[in-house]
């Protein structure tokens, strides 16, 4: 494998589109250098380059469902043109691919209709994240700065709780300014060994979030063997269904009275552990390649080109 590079602001960043425009000659050399049998993006603005090949593009996350589900209402003018670039990428590509049905639902009703979409769930390698033995601790995990993610109503009750509360995740955000809690413990930003060992630690992830794509921190903690309580919300939902707990992101008490019920209930948590990690395995790297390169293999046939791709999925 062979890693081209260029810096880059993404669409969501302030002021990127100049950026991103200066990328298209680059991108598309290097499409004509290597000449692929598929194209896959993970961002939206070059979707709309005459690609010498079919285009899969993955929507991860974006800002107008970010602002449906965390403000509750839509973005204002200035993202517009976001609007517009992201529109006009997805439309081009041959395929849309979401890990969450509830994303690909929210991407189809802001820049749809797509050619073709299909869910692919991420995942995750079980032998990266082993349950350890467990400490009376509550780990959250994920940008702090992030206002989907909740963190200020975890860190409200956890003084309340008779066990500590660690989040894990960076507090500085990329276009300037700085989040930061009491009552918790802010370790920042681990690098995967390390949070994967907090994830084998702890007895209960929480993540109380109001928006969620999918959540590969919820995946890597329940692997790792934690009960769940999570925010209310249809990705998540979705994806956890009766192995996990649920409150609404914005009730705070029923976060505090649910995760002290786990800590005070040995059995209970135990059981919602043990569903979470059953329901984890369902979730490996391999399921999820063995999703693209199907993926891949369709765009292929469509396009007539003949080159088999089973040899990278071997090594994959």
């Amino acid at each position: 494998m062979t890693l081209h590079s260029r810096p880059g602001r993404l669409e969501w960043m302030q002021s990127p589109w100049q950026e991103l425009a200066e990328l298209d000659a680059w991108l598309l050399t290097l499409a004509e250098r290597l000449r692929p049998d598929v194209i896959h993006l993970n961002h939206y603005y070059h979707g709309h380059l005459n690609w010498p090949a079919p285009l899969l593009i993955t929507a991860h996350s974006c800002v107008w469902s970010w602002y449906r589900h965390v403000k509750g209402h839509l973005p204002d003018n200035d993202w517009q043109l976001y609007l517009q670039h992201v529109r006009r990428g997805l439309r081009s590509a041959d395929l849309v691919t979401a890990p969450s049905g509830a994303m690909l639902a929210d991407a189809e009703v802001f820049y749809g209709p797509f050619r073709a979409a299909r869910v692919i769930a991420n995942g995750r390698r079980p032998e990266d994240y082993p349950p350890a033995p467990k400490q009376a601790r509550i780990v959250s995990a994920g940008r702090l700065w992030d206002e989907a993610k909740n963190a200020a109503a975890l860190a409200s009750i956890a003084p309340e709780l008779s066990w500590p509360v660690e989040i894990v995740g960076d507090s500085k955000h990329p276009d300037g300014g700085q989040r930061q809690y009491r009552n918790v413990e802010l370790p920042g930003p681990l690098a995967t060994e390390a949070l994967a060992r907090r994830f084998g630690r702890a007895a209960i992830y929480a993540l109380p979030a109001r928006y969620e794509p999918f959540g590969l921190s919820v995946l890597e903690a329940a692997l790792a063997g934690c009960a769940l309580v999570l925010g209310d919300i249809p990705s998540l939902r979705e994806i956890w269904g009766d192995t996990a707990l649920f409150v609404p992101p914005d009730d705070t008490r029923a976060l505090r009275d649910t995760l002290q019920a786990l800590i005070d209930q040995p059995r209970l948590r135990q059981y919602y552990a043990t569903l979470a990690r059953r329901r984890a395995l369902h979730f490996s790297s391999a399921r999820m390649t063995a999703g693209y390169l199907r993926a891949y293999r369709h765009l292929q046939q469509q396009s007539g080109s003949p080159r088999d791709l089973d040899q990278l999925g071997s090594t994959a």
